[in-house]
């Protein structure tokens, strides 16, 4: 084979872009006794082709131990989810009596009163502490108003002084 053709038959070989006869041809050539020295150092790569070519594996791959890890495996991750599906269906039941179920009251009726006079009392107990209430927030908006008045006046003053008056 020509030396040329080599060198582009190598060249295409390391782009990636020969077919197989091309590399077929290659091997041939490498395996010769007369390879041209500046391409010795290619000899090796392709004689190792060849050498791999013709190796086989030769142990025994045990394939029943293989099953029966597989088989332990499946046994533990059924188990996780059998764990967690019933952690969940309890969940759902707490879930469910805590939020739909009835509270346990003796007296069905709260907040009424038997007595008028009692009930009264009461009502005037809660409306007191809600005028207190009141009467502070009336207390804050007179603050507000004696506020405004003052700020009304200083700024009244500042208005005249700047246009002159």
């Amino acid at each position: 084979m020509e030396l040329y053709k080599v060198e582009a038959l190598l060249e295409k070989y390391f782009e990636g872009e020969t077919s197989i006869a091309e590399e077929k041809e290659l091997q041939e050539y490498f395996s010769m006794q007369q390879v041209a020295p500046h391409l010795q150092k290619y000899t090796a790569l392709f004689n190792h082709f060849a050498v791999a070519k013709e190796q086989q594996f030769e142990q025994e791959i045990p394939l029943l131990e293989i099953q029966k890890d597989e088989n332990r495996n499946q046994k533990r991750n059924f188990a996780w989810v059998s764990i967690a599906a019933s952690v969940l269906v309890l969940m759902g039941i707490g879930t469910y009596v805590f939020y739909y179920s009835e509270p346990v009251n003796n007296s069905k009726d709260l907040g009424t009163y038997d007595d008028p006079e009692v009930a009264f009392k009461e009502t005037q107990k809660a409306l007191s502490l809600l005028s207190k209430n009141v009467n502070v927030g009336i207390e804050s908006v007179k603050y507000i108003e004696e506020y405004q008045i003052a700020k009304n006046k200083v700024f009244r003053k500042t208005k005249n002084k700047s246009r002159g008056i």
